[in-house]
């Protein structure tokens, strides 16, 4: 039966030690803490050379002891040594939880915490841009290395299988320009300027606008999300091991689609919701179709026409690079292909409106009102 845990002060030429002996475990330690604490004597080092076994109570009951006096111990075997290590690591300090701030100060954290956020993310986003266009000038330094397949695929992603809701939702909202505008313009007898209202504003603004934003909420949460399930996948770690270019392979062909297929989803969007606004003229306010046409022609500037086909290409940019630099940031876990599919719809859509409100500025300085 082993000896219950006991020690003895012992003066040597190096000072005051405590000599422990006997089993230094839960079952044998009795009293031992409330007797160490009991010591007033300065100590200069504990001696455990002479113990029979050592438990976590025991290594942590000579542990505090020993921190709390400043004593180094000695006499430990390898495995005592590493049970004191551990015991010694586990010895953290708590963390006491922060009083919490006043409303107004979380407010302005948060502002300052989002502010900075998003200044990392364009940051990130530009230099996605850059890296984007360096793969672009190598493929075309090197056109065997253009995936044709892989682009040709993604056209059919982002452009065919869009006409059907594109059309759909360019119909009713040129429907919904020449009812309300028809309603509006009815007060002053001036329904004829529905057709203006509807050819100008078709074909400068909403048509490319909401097809953008149609195309950011379709595709660029469809490219956030796919290659985002590939570096979780470490699909695209694989491709870098065996000489593969990401950004060439599967940055590119999507960026490419979504400026192609964008300039093409803009025009067709503007001309489906002529078509709808026409169609509701001729049957609210008697405008027959080849009046309604020969008048867009006469009050539709061809200039209207230029600034939807110039602004169509760089919104399909901004969409295909928001989706493929979130998809690319994933790292840890599936969680995250949700957070960053969000984060590339959201950042795409708010930079097409913010491009959009210059491109409305930089058009009316230059004289295309």
């Amino acid at each position: 039966m082993s000896a219950s845990a006991d020690f003895s002060h012992v003066r040597t030429d190096g000072g005051q030690a405590l000599r422990f002996s006997g089993d230094l475990s839960l079952a044998h330690i009795g009293d031992l803490p409330d007797r160490l604490g009991a010591v007033e004597e300065k100590v200069d080092r504990i001696d455990l050379s002479g113990i029979d076994r050592i438990d976590t109570v025991g290594a942590w009951v000579i542990h505090r002891f020993a921190r709390d006096r400043d004593v180094r111990i000695e006499g430990l075997s390898a495995d005592s040594q590493h049970l004191f290590d551990q015991v010694a690591a586990a010895d953290d300090p708590v963390v006491r939880k922060e009083k919490p701030s006043s409303p107004p100060v979380r407010v302005l954290e948060e502002i300052g915490e989002a502010v900075s956020g998003s200044g990392r993310q364009m940051l990130g986003l530009l230099g996605f841009m850059g890296a984007t266009v360096l793969a672009f000038i190598n493929v075309v330094r090197n056109p065997k290395r253009f995936r044709f397949n892989a682009t040709v695929q993604r056209f059919e992603v982002v452009g065919v299988s869009a006409l059907g809701i594109i059309g759909l939702m360019s119909f009713l909202i040129g429907m919904v320009i020449a009812q309300q505008g028809a309603v509006q313009l009815r007060q002053f007898g001036a329904e004829v300027f529905t057709i203006n209202l509807i050819g100008r504003l078709t074909f400068r603004e909403l048509g490319v606008l909401m097809t953008a934003i149609m195309v950011a909420g379709r595709s660029g949460s469809a490219f956030a999300a796919q290659l985002g399930t590939m570096k979780l996948t470490e699909e695209i770690d694989a491709m870098r091991t065996i000489g593969v270019s990401p950004m060439e392979a599967l940055v590119l062909p999507r960026v490419i689609a979504a400026i192609v297929m964008m300039l093409l989803l803009g025009f067709y969007a503007s001309i489906i919701a002529i078509i709808g606004g026409g169609l509701l003229s001729w049957a609210q306010l008697g405008i027959p179709p080849i009046t309604f046409v020969t008048r867009i022609r006469e009050v539709v500037p061809i200039t209207d026409l230029y600034i939807g086909l110039i602004k169509a290409p760089v919104f399909g940019a901004i969409i295909g690079m928001a989706g493929c630099f979130h998809g690319m940031q994933v790292e840890s876990d599936a969680e995250q292909v949700g957070s960053r599919t969000t984060a590339a719809v959201v950042q795409a859509i708010f930079l097409v409106i913010v491009l959009d409100a210059f491109f409305a500025i930089f058009f009316a300085w230059i004289g295309w009102i």
